[in-house]
């Protein structure tokens, strides 16, 4: 695959240097002289010199060819500009944008970007799986839209072991999708009853997170 990085820090350069391991062609834009000049010495003649966000320097690099345009400069509205002129200019197959502020996520889904990575996010999903007994876990988040796939384990003491599904009163948007049991799945019917231990897996509006949470894990 062709592959152009925008953003020549150290996100940038480990990117690059992985996928220049695994085979494939990647082309680097960075507007920092000294960054171009340090990633050259090391990995050679693939550093581009210029602003990633300008459509005459993505057509320099190549962008109407690439299979992949990945941003991770420092500025989400760089990385946003960068991705959403990939795949409507130059009708990029795929575009992957870092994300700084993890409250961008959404924008960045609805203005088409196929993928995004907050590192807040990913250090934050590490937390929670610490602490399943306390919080939701989040697994996944639906393309284009603002609802989430979540996990976390009933306690002991939670108030709704003992008690069915159709006892509950589950907030807006949200579903009981699956329950993992002493490692046998179940699928949740009106009649379940939730027991310790139980890893219950949801669907959920973002919005409704927290009110789902109280219900699981009060």
């Amino acid at each position: 695959m062709y592959i152009v990085v925008v953003g020549g820090g150290k996100v940038g350069y480990y990117l690059t240097k992985s996928l220049i391991n695994e085979g494939h062609e990647v082309l680097v834009i960075e507007r920092d002289q000294r960054k171009c000049d340090a990633m050259a010495e090391e990995l050679g003649s693939i550093v581009l010199r210029g602003d990633g966000a300008e459509a005459a320097v993505l057509a320099e690099a190549g962008a109407n060819r690439a299979d992949v345009v990945v941003a991770v400069t420092g500025d989400d509205e760089d990385n946003l500009v960068i991705c959403q002129m990939a795949k409507k200019r130059f009708n990029v197959g795929r575009t992957i944008a870092r994300i700084n502020n993890p409250k961008n996520e959404r924008i960045f889904g609805l203005l088409g970007i196929d993928a995004t990575v907050s590192s807040t996010n990913l250090i934050m999903s590490q937390i929670e799986l610490e602490i399943p007994h306390h919080s939701l876990v989040h697994l996944l988040k639906l393309k284009h839209s603002n609802v989430e796939i979540v996990e976390t384990v009933i306690s002991p003491d939670s108030s709704i072991v003992g008690r069915s599904l159709k006892e509950l009163t589950l907030p807006p948007d949200c579903i009981i999708s699956m329950i993992v049991r002493d490692g046998n799945l179940v699928i949740p019917t009106g009649t379940t009853e939730f027991q310790p231990g139980d890893e219950v897996v949801a669907l959920a509006k973002v919005e409704n997170e927290q009110a789902l949470r109280r219900l699981l894990t009060s």
